[in-house]
């Protein structure tokens, strides 16, 4: 009896193990789940929505500059994103553990961004939230400077170069966060890894940055440990 409990028991871990179901947090029609908070719609009675859905994808036009933001808040995930820029090269980025709307330069909100600029993607950016990393001397600069506001060196570089597919072709970017730690491949390479976060959960977000960028897919999957390769 108590080896088929046993059996029994290790057999309900498997499911639960397995059965961590992933899904898009994009539905290919329309921006349900997503809000948008762009500075210029404001005022401006001429300000277009740059988050539009075209031919299936989700496109950030890049101007008015803001952010398409998850209405949930999510915490424990790896979030699977294929991107590539529809025109000429630009920026953009992912949100993590975003919060309070416009904390930064009346602009983003509080959150650790994964950078998608081009020949930059996978670089770290602390908005009003802070990240650790190893070599952070040399990936972020002087000590004295670093900082998590305005006119502070936010940025820490991240790990690889030449990790992107040239322009126009899709790219896949994933992001893992787990407690307060964060892990970024880029095309199977990983191009970043920060812990001691000061921040373990909150929204998602995409950014319109200058540039247009489409979006084919925008997967969230729960997990309880950090990959140790590329999912």
């Amino acid at each position: 009896m108590k080896i088929i409990v046993l059996v029994i028991t290790a057999f309900l871990t498997l499911i639960s193990c397995t059965s961590q179901s992933s899904k898009s947090l994009f539905n290919g029609r329309d921006l349900e789940g997503w809000h948008v908070d762009v500075p210029k719609m404001d005022n401006d009675p001429n300000a277009i929505n740059p988050f539009i859905v075209r031919e299936g994808m989700l496109v950030s036009l890049g101007e008015p500059q803001g952010h398409l933001i998850t209405d949930a808040i999510y915490q424990d995930f790896r979030l699977e994103v294929e991107y590539r820029f529809a025109g000429k090269p630009g920026n953009c980025g992912v949100l993590v553990f975003a919060s309070t709307p416009r904390s930064l330069y009346e602009m983003f909100p509080k959150s650790i961004e994964v950078q998608m600029m081009h020949e930059n993607a996978g670089d770290f950016w602390c908005i009003v939230q802070d990240i650790e990393t190893d070599n952070m001397l040399e990936r972020r600069g002087p000590k004295e400077e670093w900082g998590i506001t305005e006119g502070k060196l936010r940025r820490i570089k991240n790990l690889t170069d030449g990790s992107e597919k040239p322009l126009g072709e899709w790219n896949s970017m994933t992001i893992e966060c787990l407690k307060n730690s964060i892990k970024v491949w880029v095309n199977g390479d990983l191009v970043n890894h920060g812990y001691n976060a000061t921040v373990s959960s909150g929204n998602i977000a995409l950014q319109a940055e200058g540039a247009e960028v489409e979006f084919r897919k925008v997967m969230l999957t729960p997990i309880n440990k950090l990959s140790e390769t590329a999912p």
